[in-house]
């Protein structure tokens, strides 16, 4: 699996939990949805910090909360850090 692989899983993790959809979440993040879409479809490679940040403050929760999840346990085996 690749980082931005599992940030996708956890976004949509995320949005689950909460009960929203992506577009929602955009929105909460005061970003284009584009941006959130472009993660979860493969398109971004190299989702920035500054994203994640604006996610993780809009459904209040820190970025320590945001990488303390199943899908980044095993970080060891993502490819693109190796």
């Amino acid at each position: 699996m690749r980082l931005y692989e599992a940030i996708a899983i956890r976004i949509k993790e995320i949005c689950t939990r909460d009960g929203i959809t992506i577009n929602a979440l955009a929105n909460k993040c005061g970003l284009p949805s584009s941006d959130i879409k472009n993660i979860l479809y493969g398109k971004s490679t190299n989702p920035s910090v500054r994203i994640i940040l604006n996610i993780c403050n809009a459904v209040d929760m820190s970025l320590a909360e945001f990488f303390n999840a199943e899908v980044f346990k095993d970080y060891k085996h993502f490819e693109d850090l190796l």
